[in-house]
């Protein structure tokens, strides 16, 4: 069986006003457009051409999210349980109804991620820098109180970034906040912004989130900027936080959010801290092959598998197994399933077939993702 899925955009408050427009090619609707779910997850299952949705073909057993994501500023800090730790956080809070502010915990799954980037830059936060490339980062500021604080916490001994974040969360670090906040856009603005992008950064995130203690803990994380194609694996654990710029997303399909910074809502420091996994460490973009029709992003996880397929008018025929999308991100795709079924795939809509269609062929110009559970 094949079916064409469509869904409407989250008009989240970080979401872009013309990126996903832009993307297919329609006149900006004037708010924020930030994700477009393909997926059966109940929080917003998607459209399936003919009436219904895909929850209804599927029973809700889809094991991976696709999305489109279009950030228009940063997103909020966060971070994502592992099974395990997602399966006890619900079982404690099993007498909460869904939509409790007090929820850290929608389902019981885990939510390990991939963004591959499909604007030409894409900027994000992802993991926990090396301490010596931080405290090399704060000489390059002012030497304010706060940020002598924050030197003194990240050279002590213990868990020092698990330490910082907590005081920075925490509510009893507003002033030093503030006087670290400061001291990097004062930075920012001279040459150590030049030599520094880090800086740059988060002295943007600054202006767009003014006195919030996570663009502190901002400066804590690895900078990275992904070119179209490039991508970045997102195990459970890792902080991280997307910028700016247009990506597909594949994620198993959870909900599971822990807030640390950059946001109006509600940040369980507790909670993040238990799931933060403080081991610092530079994260590896994952880099296309510049010569192959098909490219792979290989990820730990059983849950999901993305490929990019790049289509110059010849046929690129690909095995598949079990349930698979097709998302047409430019030009004129067009997929064919094992049983003969056809159909043509806009840009920013997919194509669903089921688990029986056990080879597709792709055809056209442009470019799409297939989505598959991992193997």
């Amino acid at each position: 069986m094949l079916r064409s899925l469509t869904n409407v955009p989250r008009d989240y408050a970080w979401g872009s006003p013309s990126l996903l427009a832009d993307l297919e090619g329609r006149t900006p609707t004037g708010v924020p457009e930030a994700e477009v779910w393909f997926g059966d997850h109940p929080g917003d299952p998607a459209d399936v051409a003919g009436g219904g949705t895909l929850d209804q073909l599927t029973g809700g057993t889809l094991p991976y999210l696709l999305k489109l994501l279009a950030a228009g500023r940063p997103l909020s800090i966060q971070v994502h349980p592992t099974k395990e730790q997602a399966q006890q956080g619900w079982a404690r809070e099993s007498a909460l109804p869904l939509d409790d502010p007090r929820r850290n915990y929608r389902d019981d799954n885990h939510k390990p991620e991939l963004i591959v980037a499909l604007s030409d830059r894409f900027e994000s936060l992802s993991g926990l820098r090396p301490i010596p490339d931080t405290l090399r980062l704060l000489d390059r500021l002012d030497d304010a109180p706060g940020v002598r604080s924050l030197r003194e916490r990240l050279t002590a001994e213990g868990d020092p970034l698990g330490d910082a974040i907590g005081w920075l969360l925490g509510g009893e670090a507003a002033r030093e906040v503030d006087e670290i906040i400061a001291a990097v856009t004062d930075a920012a603005a001279g040459s150590a912004g030049d030599e520094h992008p880090a800086l740059r950064a988060v002295a943007a995130i600054a202006e767009s989130s003014p006195g919030d203690p996570g663009v502190v803990v901002a400066l804590l994380m690895n900078h990275l900027v992904l070119r179209r194609g490039e991508g970045v694996f997102l195990r459970a654990g890792l902080l991280h936080a997307y910028l700016s710029g247009l990506g597909v997303e594949i994620m198993a399909a959870s909900d599971n959010v822990l807030r640390g910074g950059l946001t109006p809502k509600r940040i369980d420091v507790p909670e993040l801290l238990a799931v933060l996994d403080t081991t610092p460490g530079e994260v590896p973009v994952l880099r296309p092959s510049g010569d192959e029709s098909v490219t792979t992003y290989p990820v730990p996880v059983p849950d999901f598998a993305l490929r990019r397929v790049a289509l110059d008018g010849s046929a690129v025929e690909l095995d598949v197994t079990g349930p698979t999308m097709v998302l047409a991100t430019d030009g004129a795709v067009r997929v064919t399933a094992a049983s003969g079924a056809e159909l043509d795939v806009p840009v920013g809509t997919a194509a669903f077939a089921t688990a029986e269609e056990r080879a597709l062929t792709l055809a056209g110009t442009g470019e799409a993702f297939i989505a598959t559970p991992g193997r």
